[in-house]
């Protein structure tokens, strides 16, 4: 894992984000995601600088439409936002979190 990852990590290990249970390094069809909460369908990935290339924006946009093919949704998020905002960071992906909790509990008619 990078540093980054090791953060974030840190940040959501043994359910410590909102009792939502995270898996890293998680293989998923043909790829391996950095983190994925199965309960919720969301990959989380920590992207470094070399996200950023034309090549490698293709890549991620083939494995993003995968992913969502098979039901999964994806949140990104820079190496930078989890070294200067680690907290916001979290504070995004349980917003996203609970959204699909609530969506999931729409969809089974347990709630209105």
């Amino acid at each position: 894992m990078t540093r980054a990852e090791i953060i974030f990590w840190q940040g959501v290990r043994g359910k410590r984000l909102g009792g939502f249970r995270f898996r890293r390094q998680h293989p998923i069809g043909i790829y391996i995601v950095d983190f994925a909460c199965i309960s919720q369908m969301l990959v989380v990935e920590i992207d470094g600088g070399t996200h950023f290339t034309e090549e490698q924006l293709a890549y991620d946009d083939r494995r993003r439409r995968y992913l969502h093919s098979l039901g999964w949704r994806e949140l990104r998020v820079s190496n930078g936002a989890v070294y200067v905002n680690l907290d916001g960071v979290l504070q995004d992906v349980l917003i996203a979190l609970k959204g699909a909790a609530q969506l999931s509990m729409n969809e089974c008619g347990e709630r209105g």
